[in-house]
């Protein structure tokens, strides 16, 4: 089972679109050498921990000007 599931992070982005873009955006900045301030994350893996910071509302997508 992934956590957190599609289905929850539904509710923190208006788009899947949204949710690919920002969580790539984040685990390249992990990969780089960024800190996350989650205490104990459940994946190992930069793109499960920028899932998990965007599910607990550490990280907040917002919609950009078109």
């Amino acid at each position: 089972m992934l956590y957190p599931s599609i289905d929850e992070m539904m509710t923190k982005v208006d788009s899947k679109y949204s949710l690919v873009v920002a969580a790539a955006r984040r685990a390249r900045e992990l990969r780089e050498g960024g800190k996350t301030d989650i205490k104990a994350p459940r994946s190992h893996k930069f793109v499960g921990v920028a899932l998990e910071e965007i599910y607990e509302d550490r990280i907040v997508v917002t919609r950009g000007e078109e």
